[in-house]
């Protein structure tokens, strides 16, 4: 697998200055604030959402001082989600750091996020951005109604196909979908090219979230633990397409085992097995296959180069990794 290091090469200047501008983004008049934004900051991820963003805006025309508003700007968005969702799940940890509700309490935390919120929007609105502005709120919006189209869903274990999609689509495809758009808006792409990024973003997205949800039901040593999803009565494609396999009344057994299997590692144990005889996992991997070969056909679109390369590396790394 490829290292971040060598899909960062064309773009690591471009890097390095992002890193100062966020850093600028976050500043505020409040002692506190600047005290949990420079937590936030030390905690900070792989920049795979800002990578997203320049190598598309390199390949789509060039980087611009846009791009690095693009970046700031998705990922004050991401950010505040996060600590949100850290809320809302009552979630101590992130990334094997204490989150911001862990350390200051849930008030603080929601006031947090709603201030990085604000920051996204008055970094837009005062360089005029507007493209950048609506392509990012649209991904929040679909992020916001995934996350309540699951919880809706979650009720009812024996949930379809395509409202799986619909889910992962807009719950964790949009992001990287933004990302994209906003690296071909960013570098004065037209409409219909900005429109194609997206598309690309959300393929890739899609494939991430399907790779997510076999680490369920997989042997390999990962990040999330083995059955997970299924203490969370998250329904996932390997076991929907499992269920669709069999007779009503082992549906039914198997539906029954998801709904009172919180805390019995026999049941869980006797779920996955179920869903890797039925060839969930297998059907999983192939519909995964089928989203990245797409998003690697609209990439095919342009012409070979260093940032297209690189590309293809981080498509690589974000799929097969661990975790």
């Amino acid at each position: 697998m490829p290292s971040i290091s060598e899909i960062k090469q064309p773009i690591s200047k471009e890097l390095i200055e992002f890193e100062k501008k966020f850093k600028i983004s976050l500043r505020s008049e409040m002692l506190l604030l600047n005290k949990i934004t420079a937590y936030i900051l030390k905690r900070k991820g792989k920049q795979i959402r800002p990578m997203f963003v320049f190598l598309v805006a390199k390949l789509c025309g060039g980087i611009t001082e846009s791009t690095y508003r693009g970046a700031t700007l998705v990922e004050l968005m991401h950010t505040a989600s996060l600590i949100h969702d850290d809320v809302v799940d009552n979630a101590y940890q992130r990334r094997g750091f204490f989150s911001i509700n862990a350390l200051w309490k849930n008030k603080i935390s929601v006031l947090v996020g709603d201030f990085l919120l604000a920051k996204g929007l008055l970094l837009s609105v005062e360089y005029k951005d507007y493209n950048l502005l609506e392509i990012v709120s649209e991904a929040v919006k679909q992020m916001s109604e995934g996350e309540l189209l699951q919880i809706e869903k979650a009720r009812n274990v024996d949930t379809s196909e395509e409202i799986y999609f619909e889910v992962i689509r807009k719950k964790t495809a949009s992001l990287i979908a933004s990302c994209c758009a906003c690296g071909a808006s960013s570098a004065g792409a037209d409409a219909e090219k900005t429109e194609l990024m997206r598309l690309f973003g959300e393929k890739i997205g899609i494939a991430f979230q399907i790779k997510d949800d076999t680490f369920d039901f997989g042997t390999d040593e990962v990040g999330k633990p083995l059955g997970l999803d299924i203490k969370e009565k998250k329904i996932t494609l390997p076991l929907i397409y499992a269920l669709n396999q069999v007779s009503k009344a082992e549906k039914n057994k198997i539906i029954n085992l998801v709904k009172n299997s919180a805390k019995d590692t026999n049941k869980i144990k006797e779920i996955t097995t179920f869903v890797n005889q039925n060839k969930g996992l297998a059907y999983a991997n192939e519909k995964m296959n089928l989203y990245l070969d797409e998003a690697l056909a609209i990439l095919q679109q342009f012409e070979d180069s260093e940032t297209k390369t690189a590309l293809k590396k981080l498509i690589t790394y974000t799929i097969d990794r661990k975790k």
